[in-house]
Order: C-alpha cells, then structure tokens, then sequence
C-alpha cells in the first residue's frame, strides 16, 4: 500500500493532478507498473468530468521511473474497451 500511495503522490507532484484511484497493479521484473485514474477536468454534473488514465512505472524501491496517458474519458461514459472484459 506504500509504494501505491508514494507513486500517487510522485504522480500528482509532476503532473498537478490529483490521482483518485490505482485501477490496476503488478510486479514487474524492474519494480511496478501501475494505472492510476486523474481528473483532468472538473465539470458540471460530476458525470461529464473529464478523467484519464495513466500508466506508470516504478523502480524495484517505488520510485517512479516514468509515466504516459493512456486514455481520457468522461465519468459517467462507459469505455467500449474495457466493457468486453
């Protein structure tokens, strides 16, 4: 839970934005890699908010080692490319 917050926190530090949830995770042969869902855009009502999701890479000692959005939709609209799993 540690490195989950610490690669939050190091995102939020480089981007300005503030994570509100790790969708996934798993080890890796060099550390992590993570998503982490941001809001990008705050809009009203809540469900038209603009959110994205970030793929990022940790070191074996959670340090993040890199970063990259991956993709970006709205709150309240279901993603056809994950629905399917």
């Amino acid at each position: 839970m540690q490195v989950l917050r610490h690669a939050r926190d190091q995102l939020a530090e480089l981007t300005g934005l503030e994570a509100e949830s790790v969708s996934s995770f798993e080890r890796t042969e060099d550390g992590w890699a993570l998503e982490v869902e941001v809001l990008e855009m705050a809009r009203v009502p809540d469900t038209m908010s603009l959110l994205a999701s970030y793929q990022v890479e940790l070191d074996a000692d959670g340090e993040l080692t890199g970063y990259r959005r991956v993709r970006r939709y709205e709150r309240g609209r279901a993603d056809a490319r994950r629905s399917g799993r």
